[in-house]
């Protein structure tokens, strides 16, 4: 297996490369993310950067221990006057290697899942490394929802990626590619439109 940190400077590199390319007007396109543009998505990839064990404890008090709180009030603190600034302070921590309490694979499921929140209402396509996607998946399918995983819908069904060899649940299956996958367990609807099977009508979120 690959060295995670290897795979998170990666996509952080590879998203800092597709930033540098867009407008004003694409910065502040609406993201995956509900209520949370391109430019704020970006910002909240700098506030995870940053974070560190005893960083996280304290935001948590500040935010009252509200998750999504939590999130909003990093997203503001690093978000610049303009896209640049912003883009300017992602450089900046790309390299860093801190985060959360929490499975170091959990950066790898902020980088990808977040790299598409951006790319796809853009019309943006990335070929991720299938170490990253897989991880990131394998994390999210046993991280409870309360943890911003997807345990709860991964529980619903047989999953099964049709690109890389990998497979997990119970149930009637859902298959498509594992980029696919790791979206609709993470919350993601857009992507359920790449999945087929007998249990996708058991995953779709509406």
């Amino acid at each position: 297996m690959s060295d995670v940190w290897d795979l998170v400077h990666t996509e952080r590199a590879a998203l800092i490369a597709d930033l540098e390319l867009l407008t004003d007007e694409q910065w502040a396109r609406p993201s995956l993310c509900s209520a949370w543009s391109v430019h704020d998505v970006a910002a909240h990839l700098v506030d995870n950067a940053m974070a560190t064990p005893f960083g996280v404890v304290r935001a948590m008090v500040r935010a009252r221990f509200d998750f999504d709180r939590q999130n909003e009030q990093g997203m503001r603190r690093q978000r610049g006057a303009t896209p640049r600034e912003t883009l300017q302070r992602l450089r900046d921590v790309a390299a860093r290697t801190s985060g959360p309490p929490a499975p170091v694979d959990s950066r790898l499921v902020e980088e990808v899942l977040h790299g598409e929140d951006i790319r796809r209402p853009l019309g943006l396509v990335r070929h991720y490394d299938p170490e990253a996607v897989g991880r990131a998946l394998h994390y999210q399918a046993r991280t409870s929802s309360a943890l911003g995983g997807g345990r709860q819908l991964a529980e619903k069904a047989a999953w099964r990626a049709t690109d890389i060899d990998l497979s997990f649940g119970t149930g009637p299956e859902v298959a498509g590619p594992a980029l696919s996958l790791l979206m609709v367990v993470s919350g993601r609807r857009v992507a359920l439109a790449d999945l087929a099977g007998p249990g996708v009508p058991a995953v779709d979120l509406d």
